[in-house]
Parts: structure tokens; C-alpha cells; sequence
């Protein structure tokens, strides 16, 4: 067994007035299969930067195990795919690299290829498995599923699930309930490690929280009751101590004794109430609250929104889809599902306009306003502010939508460049929110975004019912969300 020992952990980045991690101590057992989980902006990735030795940071950070970080950087794409892993594995033999690849249902013709043909789900299981081939290292794994399709999440998490020592970054949870034995949280007041997969965490955790929150009801209860204890114990004590003078004859020692003895029980009572202040204000440190969203769908003057009949998509000689066939009505959530390539994502660039080459009918109907969330939002730089103008949305509104999904103050006025991906997409979510559009098209809208952010998503949807077709790899989201499911 071998740990990897965080002791004081400290750090902050030069243009933030907060640091991410204060004081931070835990240790992680490097058999264990970690989850790794925290709302966006918490500083997942920057502690596994961390681990990485990218950053300047104080305390310290002990391990005698080679750690490696997934995505693994490949410099020339052009290499055929056997040349990246030799590179990455040099000393893997080909009869291991094709054994591992065989448990991620990835075809070895693809060895011979150029690694930048592959899809992004392939090349994702490509990278996972060289970095398994390495041998005995410590993998930190960043947000894998962001490129798989909801069969590949199924697999990778099955592959996973047959490996030991690694932290995963994942905000699927039904992927890290497969795959992980251990929890890391990033909490608001501390990071804790857990023994269980996701849902044994989620469920203590909303325990604790409604301990904490019947706990802190009871002793504000008791805080006030104690106050005016304190409070009518201390006029008592005066009053009878003032009873000493112009009363004519009086046993004052009596009355003295009397009234001291009152002081102290006053001075008791104010203890507790102390004692109960102290309790309390050690509570609700980790609550996550959330906000209500609010979205703004328009009415449209047909009931059709549009049609899809025998469309076939190409890129140059190759047909990426074929035979598509579908009708949106005003109130529809449909949502398209199937493999990485299979067009989803070309099929949202033609609805919104974009130059695809397209065999078949479409109809789209006239005058319509259209709310577009693409899958990437890495392209994001500059002020918020000028993003807003660019969307011809309230600021004001904005902001407000930004503060609900978990942006401080003080992000508000950052360099979009120097967000994480999970703020990045909620920029492009609360841009969309604050639109009014008679069709909302969102591409992969969950990807880097935080459990509790998808559960306002979720909320949102279901209150405001909009007109909605998205294109999603989390099956539970899918399953709660969609009125449709076209497979393509």
C-alpha cells in the first residue's frame, strides 16, 4: 500500500482575493479507485495540477508513486495511432495493447491509422488504455466522459471498474457509481474522502445536511430562549440589589446574597447560550444551496416547429447519417442519441444555419428564434460584459443567472480565457436562459457541469417546459428530460 499525503495544503491564484484550498489535510491510498467530485470552479483540476507539481503552492504534498494525467498530451496527431502508444507505452508489447483495447470494444485496424482519424470517444479509450499499459502508475483522470457517447460511458466505466488507482474528475453519477470504491469532495468549508461509490456519498451527505439543518433550527430556538433567560435573570439580580436602598431597615446581607446568587445563574445561562452559539455557528458550513432558474420560452403561431424527412447528412463523399426522420412540435423535448460521428451535432449546425451539406426535406419554420448552446465552449474570452452585448441580453439579468449557477462576485468581472470548462459552459447555459427563443437547441449541455447546476437545469426545464432538442450522453438526464428519443 502506498498514500499519497496532503498536509496543510495552500493555494491561491494571483488574481483572486480568496484562495481555493486554506489549510487543506487528507490522505488517499493509492489502490483506491477515487471518485472525484465539487461544484465548477472549486479547484478539481487545479489540485490535480497540483499533484502534478504545475503549481507553487505551501504545505506539502508526499508521494513515492509516478503519477500520470489524463488527457495525455499527444504532439503530432498525424502519427498513426500504434506510434502514439508506443510513444506514451513504449515498453507495452502489441499483444497488450491489443488485449487492452479489446476490453474498451476499440477495433485494432485503428492502430494503423492516424491518431487525428479517429473519433473523439476512440481516442479517448485509446489514451486510457496506454496509460494503464504504463505500468504501476497513479492515473488522475479529467473529465473522460465529456467525449463518450452513452454506450462508450458503459464501457469505460465497466474498464475502469477492473483497474485500481486512480482519481476520476466525473460529474455523471451514474458513471462513477460503476467504476469507483472512494469519494474525494470538494466542499464548501473542507475536502472529505469517503468510503463508497457516488451514491453512498450523496446519501450521507443529504443525512448530514438535514442533521445540520434540524440542529441549527433547535439551537437558534435555544439560543433565543437562553437570551431572555439571560436577559430577565440580569434585570431580577438588579432589582433586588436596588431593594437594599430607601426601604428603610433591611437584612442588605440577605439581599446581597440574594442577588449574587442571581448574577450567577445569569452568567450560567449566558454560558450555554455561548455554548450553543459556538455549536451552532460550527454547522451549514457545507450546504450547497441552489436558486431557481428562470428561462423565457416564447409562444410560436404553429404548432410545428419543423420536420425532418429522409435527410441525409455528408461531409464531402461520406454520408455521416442517412434517412433522418422527425417532426418538433411547439412543447416537444427531444433529445438525439447515438454513437460519437453519427451526426447529432451536424444535425443541430443545420437547424441553426450552418453550411452542411443535406440530401432530403427540411422544413423549418418561418420567423423563428432560435437559442443555440454548441458542445465547445473553450473559444470563450474577454469580459462577460462584452459577451452580453454580443447576445443582446440584460446584464443585469445575466449576472443574476451566472450568481444562481455558482459564480462569486469578484469571477463576474474575469477574463472568460481563464475559466474552468464547467464555468465556461454555464456562460454559454445562463446566456442561453436569458434569451427568448420559440426553440432552445443545446449541444452536450451537461458537459463539466456540477451535480447540483444540473439539478437547477433539470428544474428549469420541467417548470418552464420550452420548446427543446439536445443532444445529451447522460442516460438519467435524458430519461427525466426528454419527451422523445430519436436514435440515430
Amino acid at each position: 500500500m502506498s498514500l499519497i499525503n496532503v498536509s496543510h495544503l495552500s493555494f491561491g491564484y494571483d488574481d483572486s482575493s480568496e484562495d481555493i484550498f486554506s489549510n487543506v489535510s487528507f490522505q488517499i491510498d493509492t489502490s483506491w479507485r477515487l471518485g472525484f467530485c465539487g461544484r465548477n470552479g472549486r479547484g478539481k483540476t487545479t489540485f490535480l495540477k497540483l499533484l502534478m507539481g504545475e503549481y507553487e503552492y505551501s504545505g506539502s504534498i508526499s508521494s513515492n508513486v509516478r503519477l500520470d494525467y489524463f488527457p495525455y498530451p499527444v504532439n503530432d496527431k498525424t502519427n498513426t495511432t500504434i506510434d502514439v502508444l508506443e510513444t506514451i507505452a513504449p515498453e507495452a508489447q502489441l499483444w497488450s495493447i491489443q488485449k487492452e483495447l479489446s476490453k474498451l470494444t476499440v477495433y485494432e485496424d485503428i492502430l494503423y491509422r492516424p491518431f487525428e482519424t479517429l473519433s473523439n470517444g476512440e481516442q479517448t479509450k485509446t489514451l486510457l488504455a496506454a496509460l494503464f499499459l504504463r505500468g504501476h502508475n497513479f492515473l488522475l483522470i479529467d473529465e473522460p466522459t465529456n467525449h463518450l457517447d452513452i454506450q462508450s460511458r458503459e464501457i469505460v466505466a465497466k474498464y475502469l471498474n477492473g483497474k485500481s488507482g486512480f482519481i476520476l474528475v466525473s460529474h455523471d453519477h451514474t458513471f462513477l457509481d460503476t467504476c469507483v470504491d472512494h469519494i474525494l469532495s470538494i466542499n464548501k468549508a473542507n475536502i472529505q474522502v469517503t468510503q463508497g461509490n457516488f451514491s453512498t456519498w450523496w446519501e450521507q451527505k443529504k443525512r448530514q445536511d438535514s442533521f445540520e439543518l434540524a440542529q441549527n433550527e433547535r439551537l437558534s430556538s435555544e439560543v433565543d430562549r437562553l437570551k431572555t433567560i439571560v436577559a430577565r435573570t440580569a434585570s431580577w439580580s438588579d432589582k433586588i440589589e436596588a431593594s437594599k436602598i430607601g426601604n428603610g431597615p433591611v437584612d442588605r446581607g440577605y439581599i446581597g446574597h440574594k442577588a449574587a446568587k442571581m448574577m450567577k445563574r445569569s452568567k450560567a445561562t449566558e454560558q450555554k447560550r455561548q455554548a450553543a452559539l459556538e455549536e451552532k455557528s460550527s454547522l451549514l458550513k457545507n450546504i450547497e444551496t441552489t436558486e431557481i432558474l428562470q428561462l423565457l420560452p416564447l409562444e410560436y403561431h404553429s404548432h410545428k416547429i419543423l420536420t425532418f424527412n429522409q435527410v441525409s447528412l455528408l461531409y464531402g463523399d461520406r454520408t455521416v447519417c442517412k434517412d433522418v426522420s422527425f417532426t418538433l412540435n411547439h412543447g416537444d423535448r427531444i433529445v438525439l442519441i447515438g454513437g460519437n460521428g453519427s451526426g447529432k451535432s451536424s444535425i443541430l449546425k443545420l437547424i441553426t444555419g450552418e453550411n452542411i451539406t443535406a440530401t432530403g426535406n427540411f422544413d423549418l419554420g418561418s420567423s423563428l428564434k432560435i437559442s443555440y448552446v454548441p458542445q465547445d465552449a473553450s473559444f470563450l474570452s474577454g469580459s462577460l460584459h462584452a459577451y452580453a452585448e454580443q447576445l443582446s441580453i440584460d446584464i443585469t439579468l445575466f449576472f443574476t443567472v451566472l450568481r444562481k449557477l455558482g459564480f462569486l462576485r469578484e469571477e463576474l468581472e474575469k477574463n472568460m480565457a481563464n475559466f474552468s470548462a464547467g464555468q465556461k459552459k454555464k456562460v454559454l447555459l445562463a446566456g442561453s436562459f436569458c434569451e427568448q427563443a420559440h426553440l432552445y437547441i443545446w449541444d452536450e449541455p451537461l458537459n463539466y457541469i456540477d451535480l447540483y447546476s444540473r439539478m437547477q437545469i433539470e428544474d428549469l426545464i420541467l417548470e418552464h417546459r420550452p420548446t427543446l432538442l439536445f443532444v445529451e450522453h447522460d442516460r438519467a438526464f435524458c430519461d427525466k428530460i426528454a419527451t422523445e428519443c430519436i436514435k440515430l
